[in-house]
């Protein structure tokens, strides 16, 4: 199979370069690769986007719960309690 080919039909590497470009940098030749690939497959741009959504919105979760002021109940922290040393007890 041609290097051309090998490109535009592996969705597989085409979405590892989609994460891994969201999580820090690709270099030239995989952005080229997966520029190649994004322009022929419509699955893998709609991939993109979704993926993108996503991102957005763990990053906006975790910014609204750093924000807010969250703390366990009492009884909740009781429960775990008990269950850790039920835990810790059985070895």
């Amino acid at each position: 199979m041609s290097y051309l080919k090998r490109i535009i039909y592996n969705c597989k590497q085409a979405t590892f370069l989609i994460e891994k470009r969201s999580s820090g940098k690709i270099t030239l030749r995989e952005a080229f690769e997966l520029r190649i690939h994004l322009v022929g497959c419509s699955f893998c741009r709609i991939y993109k986007k979704q993926s993108r959504v996503i991102n957005e919105m763990v990053q906006e979760l975790f910014r609204s719960s750093m924000q807010a002021d969250r703390k366990l109940d009492d009884k909740f922290k009781k429960e775990l309690q008990i269950r850790i040393e039920e835990e810790l007890n059985k070895n």
